[in-house]
């Protein structure tokens, strides 16, 4: 079957000590994989959660509140595309490398599914062997490893690297502002029962401020209801428990899908709806009075409005100083380091089939649990597919890989 973007979907991928054992010639492929799941509205916020492979350029163009920190030349793709040079684009949400070679070969790796970053030896076709970026990754239930060289041959790079085992500054760059990324989680993702309260007043973050504190607002969250105090922000929405101040909510605006006002068993309520990915929450407080409710509505509608419309991610960067509290840089950036510009290109078909593609950056390689060389192995009929497939590892099955969630 020829699907639009992928097979089954536009979602190839398997687990990851299935190396290649893949099924082959099953589908070709648009220049994009795993696409974003639409089920929280257009709006949503996939950047730094998801990784994309030869995506066209309207997929790596920059959101709004992204920014990009540095900008590095001369790196290769070792594990996907050894000998290949391009770019890395460092943002506050996501890193980028594009093929300077070619347009259709790109990343797009989300902090969100970085599990870790260290400094190893790799086998460069430009530079043989030498210190890489090692970036381990979880998405869809598979893991996924990605390998960055960089080919700059400055003396200060490389004896950076020989004395700290630490890598170039560009590296390091991306490892600091990965950190501070992941230290500003309550920005991004909806919290329960946190550390957020003190003393009846809200622990702020860096760049947060408090527009309005609403007490005697009800949370429905049980039969009874418990009585607290709304804290409405410019970046969230934070409920406590006026006895009880661990008893909370810090629902993010990125993470509301809808406000409204609504009927319960408790009277007319406010009711906020969360995204599927941070578990499709929907949570009801009763305010005292309908004029106050009203209020309280129009009041959570309009901040979360100018929210969409410029985001607050939580990782914050000075060119001078560097990242901030959350992860400072080693050094100042290079001068002169400037985006590229892409032409709107849309690649219809590429030559490589997606689970061709994908299978390059599986972190257990081509080989099986037992080291055997699974590429070598002879093709086996499937009867569910109806095509001759590589064998698969032990308990895999063709409907398995196609389930990929």
């Amino acid at each position: 079957p020829r699907g639009r973007e992928d097979c089954r979907g536009g979602r190839p991928g398997f687990p990851a000590d299935s190396g290649a054992g893949r099924v082959r010639a099953v589908c070709r492929r648009r220049a994009r994989a795993m696409p974003s799941s639409k089920a929280d509205g257009p709006d949503v916020v996939w950047q730094d959660r998801e990784i994309k492979f030869d995506s066209p350029a309207s997929t790596l163009a920059l959101r709004d509140g992204e920014f990009v920190i540095d900008v590095v030349t001369k790196v290769e793709d070792t594990k996907g595309n050894n000998g290949d040079a391009g770019n890395l684009t460092i943002t506050n949400l996501r890193v980028i490398w594009r093929s300077a070679r070619s347009k259709r070969a790109n990343l797009s790796i989300g902090y969100a599914s970085i599990t870790s970053m260290s400094v190893k030896q790799a086998a460069s076709r430009l530079k043989g062997v030498t210190n890489a970026l090692f970036v381990m990754t979880k998405f869809n239930g598979s893991r996924f490893e990605f390998i960055f060289t960089n080919l700059d041959r400055s003396v200060s790079g490389e004896a950076r690297a020989r004395t700290t085992g630490e890598g170039t500054p560009a590296f390091l760059t991306l490892q600091a502002v990965h950190k501070a990324y992941d230290k500003t989680k309550l920005y991004r993702d909806l919290k329960l029962r946190g550390a957020v309260i003190a003393n009846d007043e809200l622990k702020l973050l860096p760049n947060e401020e408090v527009y309005n504190k609403i007490g005697g607002v009800m949370n429905l969250s049980n039969s009874r209801g418990n009585d607290g105090v709304f804290h409405l922000t410019n970046v969230r929405l934070v409920w406590h428990a006026e006895n009880s101040e661990n008893f909370n909510v810090s629902i993010p605006y990125l993470q509301m899908r809808s406000v409204a006002v609504r009927d319960s068993k408790f009277g007319r309520a406010l009711v906020v709806t969360t995204t599927q990915r941070s578990g499709g929450y929907v949570l009801g407080f009763r305010v005292e009075s309908s004029e106050k409710l009203e209020a309280v509505h129009r009041e959570v509608e309009a901040l979360h409005r100018v929210f969409t419309k410029n985001p607050i991610f939580g990782v914050a960067f000075d060119k001078k100083e560097g990242l901030g509290k959350d992860g400072p840089l080693d050094g100042s950036l290079a001068d002169g380091r400037t985006p590229r510009l892409e032409d709107d290109v849309e690649i219809v078909d590429g030559g490589e089939s997606g689970a061709d593609l994908v299978a390059r950056y599986y972190a257990d390689g081509a080989s099986g649990n037992d080291g055997t060389d699974r590429a070598s192995l002879e093709p086996v009929f499937d009867e569910t597919l109806g095509l001759a497939i590589e064998p698969l590892p032990p308990g895999a099955t063709a409907a398995t890989l196609w389930n990929v969630a």
